[in-house]
């Protein structure tokens, strides 16, 4: 199991992983664009099929863990160590 931050910004142009930055804290911080507007839940759910898609992992295997109505995201992702996920990011 491994803990994704994310910064999402729904209303994009198209669905994108826009790579990895750092938060106002200095974390590290995945920025993702989906198409999808935050009404009811579409936003989040887009969020989830691209990463699982991208990641190559079946939908069920992530999940939002906190930030629902927020834009920064934790993610959980099963099935794979930080490394590998990693790894996936940096091969987009």
């Amino acid at each position: 199991m491994t803990i994704l931050p994310v910064r999402l910004t729904p209303g994009a142009s198209a669905d994108r992983i826009d790579g990895w930055d750092v938060d106002a804290d200095g974390r590290p911080v995945l920025k993702v664009r989906v198409r999808a507007r935050p009404v009811e839940g579409e936003a989040n759910a887009a969020l989830l099929k691209l990463l699982a898609k991208t990641l190559g992992v079946p939908k069920s295997a992530v999940s939002l863990d906190r930030g629902g109505q927020s834009r920064t995201k934790m993610l959980t992702i099963t099935g794979l160590t930080d490394d590998e996920l990693r790894a996936r990011l940096t091969d987009l």
